[in-house]
């Protein structure tokens, strides 16, 4: 569950800040792991914003969780390059359970290193293949 007075302190730290919906989202999400319906409102609220406009940002970025994850979540690049690279081939030796931990995301700037994913904690992985995915899935540092 969300913090209310965490929110405020981050709401606080983008006060001055022009435009600041995306930053202070992106601060919940790193924060929390999700951006919870509380969250929303009190954002819309704070930002002077309606329910609806601060919802339909977080349902547009994909990077946005509505609710926290159900574990560790590897962000796994379909882009043209890692596609290039045996993504589709990887994808293919993959469990239905492995492929619902991966979240795909299009481009981690590993282009000639792919197929390429990003850990929980932000560290990249390049040349994967199944063996070295279903490890960082396992172990996701």
């Amino acid at each position: 569950m969300q913090d209310q007075d965490n929110v405020t302190r981050i709401l606080d730290a983008f006060r001055s800040t022009d435009a600041p919906l995306l930053p202070v989202l992106q601060a919940v999400q790193a924060e929390f792991g999700f951006v919870s319906e509380a969250a929303m409102r009190e954002i819309a609220n704070a930002l002077n914003l309606s329910r609806a406009e601060v919802y339909g940002v977080v349902s547009f970025y994909h990077d946005f969780r509505m609710e926290p994850p159900a574990q560790p979540v590897v962000k796994l690049c379909h882009g043209e390059a890692c596609q290039a690279r045996g993504l589709r081939q990887l994808l293919t030796q993959m469990t239905r359970i492995e492929q619902e931990q991966l979240e795909p995301v299009y481009c981690l700037g590993l282009c000639a290193v792919g197929p390429a994913a990003m850990s929980p904690n932000g560290g990249v992985h390049a040349r994967l293949d199944a063996g070295s995915l279903r490890q960082l899935l396992e172990d996701p540092r």
